[in-house]
């Protein structure tokens, strides 16, 4: 099961289009969001859209219509309520989600591919902060993710700011999430990585041991002392079997002890 509510289907439905300067558009929306193919996990939205702006929507976990205009306000006033309202929502429910999201979630998940997570220190946006670290996610499939930041296991919910996932072009995507901060000796800081691959999400402690150019240092460093080892090491058997084969063996005899005395 994923760890988040990440799937959707999507079915898009015109109630109205006119056109011209003052024209006006709108649409409905029937959206299911599950984490798993179990029914208890399946909310079904019923959305109102107009000019591209939520208007309302009438949501299965509640059975409740929510309005953010006075327009839908007085609309759904009488369209949202009452029992021959309701059953049409659950029958729609049954045909566009509990028909497909089993279908659909075998789908993401055998299609589904974890993210590759870099975590390293940039230079910081602003001057307000010493220093700023990056928490990348690369080629991760379906698209939604949430990345966050924790500090010392609380989560940071300011000075940060995240691109949005970005298409790579064979289907799969990428998503960078910046933190500004102060260090602080002995504190923890982590990211925190969930998506529909994973089973539980997946933290990345930052280690502030090292700058990032050091540990490449290093890291350098230890492979050409390595290499070094291998290239001596292959130099002197070479040497002992070419030193070898060129030697002839001389035959010995022992002498007796008086021999060559006077």
């Amino acid at each position: 099961m994923s760890v988040l509510n990440l799937s959707s289907i999507h079915l898009l439905l015109l109630f109205s289009s006119l056109s011209g300067v003052d024209g006006y558009f709108g649409h409905f929306e029937m959206r299911c969001r599950f984490s798993s193919e179990d029914p208890q996990d399946i909310e079904y939205l019923l959305q109102v859209y107009g000019n591209k702006k939520l208007l309302g929507q009438y949501n299965s976990t509640t059975e409740k219509c929510t309005v953010y205009t006075q327009w839908m306000k007085n609309f759904t006033e009488t369209a949202c309520k009452g029992p021959a309202f309701l059953a049409e929502r659950r029958e729609e429910m049954k045909k566009y989600c509990s028909s497909n999201v089993p279908v659909v979630y075998g789908y993401l998940l055998d299609k589904a591919v974890e993210p590759y997570i870099r975590l390293r220190p940039v230079e910081p946006f602003s001057t307000r902060h010493p220093a700023m670290l990056v928490c990348s996610a690369y080629d991760f499939y379906p698209k939604p993710i949430r990345v966050t930041w924790l500090r010392d296991g609380q989560e940071v919910t300011s000075n940060v700011t995240s691109t949005e996932e970005l298409v790579n072009g064979d289907w799969t995507y990428q998503i960078h999430s910046h933190l500004e901060y102060t260090p602080t000796p002995g504190e923890r800081i982590t990211c925190m990585v969930e998506h529909f691959s994973l089973t539980e999400p997946k933290l990345y402690d930052w280690d502030p041991s090292l700058p990032g150019p050091e540990r490449n240092k290093m890291v350098i460093g230890a492979c050409g002392l390595l290499l070094g080892v291998v290239f001596i090491a292959a130099g002197l058997i070479y040497y002992r079997k070419k030193s070898t084969e060129g030697q002839v063996l001389v035959p010995t005899m022992a002498l007796p002890e008086s021999y060559g005395t006077i």
